[in-house]
């Protein structure tokens, strides 16, 4: 029953998902890499939750991070940054915060998005080979 209910919680933020969410990380590497990280991390929920107390959207989210298990050593590891686990911690509230970062594992599906896109792009953009007999 408590797993059900944080799924259920989870996922009416997921549902409503904000767009504008992507100009957090869009210039900022750092964020990215962390982003990028979170989703090859093993995360999951612990494994007594606590009591579900509050009905705010800012209470439930507190909620679901509070139940949310994962290995910042680990975390710091996949990152290849080389700040301390407190100063990532520090870096990660905004990603929490601003609900980028999913107790799960997953990230908004917006920014998912445009990380996909910026990386299609990378592929797109290289430059056309030239022929050396041609000159084309």
């Amino acid at each position: 029953m408590s797993e059900d209910l944080f799924v259920e919680k989870l996922d009416h933020f997921k549902q409503n998902e904000k767009p504008e969410m992507v100009l957090v990380i869009a210039d900022n590497p750092e964020l990215i890499r962390i982003i990028i990280a979170w989703t090859n991390l093993e995360v999951k929920n612990a494994d007594e939750l606590t009591k579900h107390v509050g009905e705010s959207e800012n209470e439930i989210w507190e909620w679901l991070w509070k139940n949310a298990r994962f290995n910042l050593a680990d975390l710091k590891a996949k990152t290849c940054v080389p700040y301390s686990e407190s100063v990532l911690e520090s870096k990660m509230k905004p990603l929490i915060g601003n609900r980028i970062l999913y107790p799960d594992g997953t990230v908004n599906s917006f920014v998912q998005r445009y990380l996909r896109e910026r990386v299609l792009k990378l592929f797109e953009a290289k430059p056309k080979k030239v022929s050396k007999k041609t000159g084309n």
